[in-house]
């Protein structure tokens, strides 16, 4: 049976003294006492079912110790959710936020909880007995990703959650300056794909909401059919700008050839799911969108997961965190790094 929560991680715990006393009078049956698990995917935020008086919740804060300026805003999150939810239904509803740091540690969020099936190293059997399944989920992760670039900003006010103007830019410069924050030793390939990146920046079309990291563990599927999309998580780095940034991002994990010691998508290299060129041949049919530019927003994309990983390695090189899962993130830095760089060379 597909479970999607574990015991929660040792020095993870959360005080779950300080949330009782917190939520009573905002959650009904807090008074009453907290269940706690762990969601134990991701590297970053960290994730935790609360089951309160009967009902379940998903809990969103920062990771312990420090973290790099601007990111792992949950706050931010949270209202990002609150303005997305109404117009694209597999963004969760937000119950409460929590911008007092005091309570838990940090700022955090109550989503609510969604029931489904998230891909990571494996198909579990529940998706694998379905026929066909890779290539339906491979159309309803296109078609969501299409639905969610379809959401008119500017009719619904979105517009706010970010700058489309000059939008590549800045994508350039501040995830270079993170690049720089976090490295822990002198890498020439990098910096030659950061003077590329800032060289060759392409003309935008119109601006659409950016998810920012929509690859396949952070979507949801229906417990009960491959063809359906239920949830859409991680929204934190959400904003309003140019939808190749979302297409290039997701090519770099959409892989058929996976790419060893990186964290691209393994279940995607098996039979009957889409090939890359097939992913974008749906997306540019559903969107009608020029994709002339596409090579340099996947060189983009492979950038920013190196710039992540490597965020989280500084976190474990300086000892704000004992995870040992991140040990040897630095080597997958440099094979993105190396990945980036032959991507940028093929493109002449």
């Amino acid at each position: 049976m597909y479970t999607d929560t574990a015991a929660v991680r040792k020095g993870e715990e959360l005080d779950a003294g300080a949330l009782c006393q917190y939520l009573c009078g905002k959650i009904e049956g807090a008074g009453r006492g907290i269940e706690v698990e762990q969601f134990p995917g991701g590297h970053s935020n960290l994730t935790y079912l609360l089951r309160i008086g009967g009902c379940e919740y998903v809990l969103r804060r920062a990771p312990l110790g420090p973290v790099a300026p601007k990111a792992h805003d949950m706050v931010r999150e949270a209202r990002v959710l609150e303005a997305v939810h109404p117009h694209f239904p597999p963004a969760p509803e937000v119950y409460l936020v929590c911008d007092d740091p005091g309570v838990l540690g940090s700022p955090f969020f109550l989503m609510e909880r969604r029931r489904g099936i998230v891909l990571r190293e494996q198909v579990p059997p529940e998706v694998s007995a379905h026929e066909n399944y890779g290539r339906r989920i491979s159309r309803a992760f296109v078609d969501c990703m299409v639905e969610l670039h379809a959401v008119d900003v500017e009719r619904h006010g979105l517009i706010s959650l970010g700058r489309p103007e000059g939008f590549l830019q800045r994508q350039v410069k501040g995830w270079s300056e993170r690049w720089e924050r976090a490295r822990t030793e002198p890498n020439q390939e990098m910096d030659r794909v950061m003077a590329w990146l800032a060289a060759t920046i392409p003309h935008s079309g119109k601006p659409t909401l950016v998810h920012n990291d929509f690859k396949l563990d952070n979507v949801m599927l229906d417990r009960t059919s491959p063809d359906r999309i239920e949830a859409v998580l991680d929204w934190e780095m959400t904003t309003v700008g140019d939808p190749l940034c979302d297409l290039g991002l997701t090519l770099c994990y959409w892989s058929s050839t996976l790419v060893p010691g990186t964290t691209l998508q393994a279940v995607t290299t098996g039979p009957g799911w889409y090939t890359r060129g097939e992913f974008v041949e749906h997306y540019a049919r559903a969107t009608g969108r020029d994709l002339s530019a596409l090579a340099w927003h996947e060189v983009l994309g492979v950038f920013k997961l190196a710039v992540i990983l490597q965020q989280i390695y500084f976190r474990f090189w300086r000892g704000q965190t004992s995870d040992q899962r991140f040990r040897h993130f630095d080597q997958r830095v440099k094979n993105l790094t190396e990945l980036a760089a032959e991507m940028m060379a093929r493109t002449g």
